[in-house]
């Protein structure tokens, strides 16, 4: 009899996320066309939430200032959910280990370029927007969202 494994956040190698940002945020791209140029920085890290064998979601976090901010932060790019678990918590389960991890670090905020369909699920993490609505060329209209650690 097969056990089930429970849902779980796991560190992953960055070409783990390939296929999923090539689905759902590149509309099926060339993996190699998904590689970001952040993705193998020092520092960087990308987790999934796994449900079953199966990823459900993706995030990928490095060492960025936001602007002109002298605190270290990190950005957030590449999150994306499969569409069949879309809406069921995962997102908001890997966002909020990424939350804690990083919080253990000397960083101070979390910012993320947020699609501007995504906006209500980065405001109920507690992100705050912090630009007014841009477009990212060939990819649709975004707003900047920054997290302060030191407020939660």
């Amino acid at each position: 009899m097969k056990k089930l494994q429970l849902p779980m956040v796991k560190f992953i190698p960055f070409e783990l996320t390939l296929p999923l940002r090539s689905k759902i945020l590149r509309n099926g791209q060339p993996l190699k066309e998904c590689v970001l140029p952040t993705d193998q920085i020092d520092g960087a890290f990308h987790l999934a939430f796994y449900v079953e064998e199966e990823i459900a979601c993706i995030g990928s976090f490095f060492p960025k200032n936001y602007t002109d901010r002298k605190e270290l932060g990190y950005q957030l790019r590449g999150m994306a959910s499969d569409a069949q678990f879309k809406g069921k918590g995962c997102g908001t389960k890997l966002v909020q280990f990424a939350i804690e991890y990083i919080g253990k670090t000397n960083a101070e905020y979390i910012w993320c370029n947020a699609r501007s369909s995504a906006i209500e699920f980065y405001k109920k993490l507690g992100f705050e927007l912090a630009s007014n609505e841009f477009e990212i060329a060939g990819i649709g209209p975004h707003y900047e969202m920054i997290l302060n650690l030191k407020k939660i």
